[in-house]
């Protein structure tokens, strides 16, 4: 019996965020996620999407801005945060699909978001069995002792860093040559789901 390929969802955001402490009353919120789709079974990198999220409850620092090269104005064009959740549903079937990141932040992010917006977690449940910190599998199939920044495993296993570090989309299209890397190693489940449960 044929099998359709095993497709993994590549996740990055980018949050407002600042040079010290928030403002008085801001929090940060995602204002950018970047998604790679990977064929596990065909081990190459097969789409490319970002999704623009329109901050509620802060704005686009200088800070932010010179880190991510995003402006508030360009994110104040994007979608509500409950509409890149449907979108994320929807059009990447998010809730069905494993996904990975680099780190625990984006999963904490997401549930940290969606608790305080009302809005559904776009991920499927639970999370330990959906989501895989790419960061804890690469540091174990390469047996450090630290966990490195994507930047610096992207050195230690020889791969280009393409496009600009912290933005999303460029963010998860590295994350996902990673995930390559660690399935050439035979360091990825085929379900995406292995050492997922580790802390960051």
């Amino acid at each position: 019996m044929e099998h359709g390929p095993v497709l993994l969802n590549v996740i990055d955001v980018e949050a407002t965020c600042w040079e010290g402490q928030p403002p008085p009353g801001a929090v940060s919120e995602i204002i950018e996620i970047g998604l790679t789709v990977v064929d596990l079974t065909a081990r190459r990198r097969v789409d490319r999407h970002r999704i623009l999220v329109r901050p509620e409850r802060s704005e686009v620092s200088d800070f932010c801005t010179e880190l991510t090269g995003l402006t508030a104005a360009e994110v104040g064009g994007g979608v509500g945060f409950a509409e890149a959740c449907r979108i994320l549903a929807d059009a990447h079937d998010a809730r069905s699909r494993p996904w990975a990141s680099w780190g625990d932040y984006d999963r904490k992010q997401f549930e940290r978001q969606c608790r305080a917006a009302g809005t559904s977690y776009p991920f499927g449940r639970p999370a330990d069995q959906t989501h895989t910190n790419a960061k804890a599998v690469f540091t174990e199939a390469y047996g450090l002792r630290k966990r490195p920044g994507m930047a610096g495993a992207l050195q230690l296993a020889g791969l280009p860093l393409e496009g600009r570090h912290h933005r999303g989309e460029d963010d998860a299209w590295n994350i996902a040559a990673l995930v390559l890397d660690l399935v050439e190693r035979g360091a990825w489940t085929a379900s995406g789901t292995s050492l997922s449960s580790t802390p960051y």
